[in-house]
């Protein structure tokens, strides 16, 4: 068996014992009730061996796990502080680093996408990963060609011949005008990701009971769904890319927001400029109050500026794909998933907002209903739903608001809680499929501010770039 093969088995083994481990601690809590335990110190002890188990084989893991660790990564601020707290490493971790491919794996995967003669492109190649995520992992080099006078310019995606690992002309191709001497990043595609990630989605997808003993109310079934969707693109870095050039035109001279440029691109390998800046992990775990603030203010910025500049959304939006850079620039990383917008965001969503916010409750309902929220043969009261929604709007209502993990953790339980009003009404209103990405970013990013305690004037960046949000005239 093969390196690759026995490391797929491995992972799928210990995703499939998580279920067995769990089962194991509710019987032994059913065990401790009948000897007389209050049930509620029962549920936390359940909840925080839970928790260990769960967060540390996804921190040994690739693929789907690490791509959903990831994704669950950005609301540890929802956690209640007791179960967080002792894994808030393991989940940071999730962001940044995984389990390293072999380089001889690495220069496989090189060589069958640039040609036998990888190297002549390079004058370093750091065989050493400095990044891996859950579908590829990022190597640190310097450029050295420029595309041959008949190659291909940028803008072009690499034809079959660079499908099939062509060699001399593949970089051309793939879009290369890189100047000799420039600090890449070298992002490699793990092979078999494809099927890996399906495999780990299809075992997570059985995790549910899991989830919903560490926070009751957590349904990882639209995420999983939603990861599944979006694969085929995850893994097209030729089509990835082709966002990630859209984004750094629209972003090129920008004083606030930095996207690298592509130097080269083909189906599984991805080189980019190198950008150089303090991770938004470590501005999480030891930022001072300023780094906090400002990367708060420009993660706003990016989130809702960027369907109007770019027709784009990034759509990934866990710390490891964000720094802080010297000049006080947020850069932005991996562009494999994005959510097209050319329209910008859907205007009823700013409308709607304002209209919340002005305590217009009629209106509020008919726009919804209009929308698909809510479905045409339910009568919900009009106050009921403004009640649900102000909380979550909060942010918006004043001039600058600060994020805090206590705040997401009153709304997750007033959301999550079966027994809370707000769940209940939360059960009759719908998620049209095509707000459903942009309903779950919207999310990961507000994970992201409460994770970094952010305050900043977040209603002057939605009234600057969200359509229908700004007052009419």
């Amino acid at each position: 068996m093969t390196d690759i093969p026995r490391r797929a088995v491995s992972r799928t083994a210990k995703l499939a014992a998580l279920p067995l481990g769990f089962a194991g601690r509710t019987v032994l809590g059913v065990g401790k009730r009948v000897t007389g335990l209050a049930s509620d110190v029962i549920s936390n002890e359940i909840q925080q061996r839970t928790a260990e188990q769960l967060f540390s084989v996804l921190g040994q893991l690739k693929g789907g796990a690490m791509k959903f660790g990831q994704a669950l990564s950005v609301f540890e601020a929802a956690l209640p502080e007791e179960i967080a707290a002792p894994y808030r490493q393991a989940l940071t971790k999730l962001q940044e680093a995984a389990p390293p491919l072999p380089a001889a794996s690495v220069h496989k995967v090189l060589a069958e996408q640039l040609g036998p003669d990888w190297r002549s492109y390079f004058l370093e190649f750091d065989d050493k990963p400095a990044a891996a995520a859950s579908i590829g992992q990022v190597h640190r080099a310097i450029w050295k060609v420029d595309p041959p006078p008949n190659g291909r310019r940028r803008g072009t995606r690499a034809g079959a011949a660079t499908r099939s690992g062509a060699g001399a002309g593949a970089v051309a191709r793939a879009g290369a005008t890189a100047p000799a001497g420039r600090p890449v990043a070298v992002k490699v595609q793990y092979p078999g990701a494809g099927p890996a990630l399906l495999s780990d989605l299809k075992q997570l997808s059985r995790l549910g009971a899991m989830f919903r003993a560490i926070q009751p109310g957590l349904d990882i079934k639209p995420l999983l769904s939603e990861l599944r969707d979006r694969i085929s693109e995850e893994l097209d870095y030729e089509l990835e890319a082709e966002s990630q050039r859209a984004f750094a035109a629209a972003y090129a001279g920008d004083p606030e927001i930095f996207v690298p440029e592509v130097v080269a691109a083909t189906p599984q390998v991805l080189v980019t400029d190198w950008v150089e800046g303090k991770p938004l992990s470590a501005i999480i775990d030891s930022g001072t109050e300023e780094e906090r603030n400002l990367a708060g203010r420009l993660m706003a910025t990016l989130h809702f500026s960027a369907p109007m500049r770019a027709g784009l959304l990034h759509a990934d939006p866990h710390p490891g794909n964000f720094r802080l850079l010297p000049d006080g620039r947020l850069g932005v990383v991996d562009f494999g998933a994005v959510a097209r917008l050319p329209g910008g965001h859907p205007e009823p969503i700013g409308r709607l907002v304002r209209l919340a916010l002005a305590g217009e409750a009629e209106a509020v309902v008919v726009g919804l209903r209009e929308e698909g929220f809510i479905r045409a043969d339910f009568s919900l009261d009009a106050q009921a739903v403004l009640d649900f929604l102000m909380p979550i709007l909060q942010p918006l209502s004043v001039e600058e608001f600060r994020f805090t993990r206590a705040w997401l953790r009153v709304e997750a339980t007033r959301l999550g809680n079966p027994r809370s009003p707000a769940y209940q009404l939360s059960r009759q209103l719908n998620l049209p499929p095509s707000y459903l990405l942009i309903h779950r970013v919207t999310l990961g990013s507000i994970g992201v501010l409460c994770q970094l305690e952010a305050k900043a004037p977040y209603r002057g960046i939605v009234e600057r770039w969200l359509p229908g949000f700004a007052p009419v005239a």
